[in-house]
């Protein structure tokens, strides 16, 4: 069986998404970020020796690393499920294209707004650039429902667990209605929300 190991609202919870958009069987593994011991007490460092999640423990034993390979792993897992278009077409590098931009330009973009050691100064600099990515996430939004069209893709749950961030630091994103109102529609949606509930993060 698959093994998602993971760390609560964090990128993890994107193929965690995936998992259950795709109907795949799997099992959680929580990972202790400061230890680096996971919920089975195994060590995770033995599975992603650079320590951060998500990893996905495949069945024949080895794991996956790297979000956006395991994201597109695990639609390819159910291509009925159409989290991502076929191999091969146009449409599935726009979907590759968009997992390298939120991977790039907006995931990356949290990461010093987490570090304890990052300036004040420079924490609004990073803000500042993360806005200008959601202008533009706001209009490839336009008229959409989601960024491939109206069909959610793994693309979706990862834009919507990073942006989840902005809440988590009080980043105000109320200047980009279609990007809240994609925010507001992925919650809904009740795969996303029993992996929220697993995560803790909803009662």
């Amino acid at each position: 069986m698959l093994k998602l190991y993971y760390a609560p609202g964090a990128c993890s919870l994107s193929p965690h998404i995936a998992l259950r958009e795709a109907g795949l069987k799997f099992e959680l593994d929580k990972v202790n970020m400061q230890s680096k011991k996971t919920s089975s007490d195994g060590d995770y460092l033995e599975v992603s020796p650079l320590g951060y999640v998500p990893a996905l423990g495949l069945n024949d034993g080895h794991a996956l690393t790297e979000g956006p390979a395991i994201r597109q792993y695990i639609a390819d897992q159910n291509p009925q499920a159409h989290l991502a278009p076929p191999n091969g077409t146009p449409a599935r590098y726009r979907l590759q294209s968009w997992l390298n931009f939120i991977s790039t330009e907006v995931h990356k973009g949290y990461s010093p707004l987490f570090a304890p050691t990052t300036p004040d100064e420079y924490k609004k600099t990073v803000i500042a650039r993360l806005l200008t990515r959601y202008a533009q996430l706001d209009k490839a939004l336009a008229g959409k429902q989601y960024l491939m069209g109206d069909q959610f893709t793994v693309a979706d749950g990862y834009l919507f667990t990073v942006t989840n961030w902005a809440n988590f630091l009080k980043i105000d994103l109320s200047a980009y209605p279609n990007v809240m109102a994609f925010q507001a529609r992925v919650a809904a949606r009740p795969h996303v929300q029993e992996a929220l509930r697993a995560e803790g993060l909803l009662k």
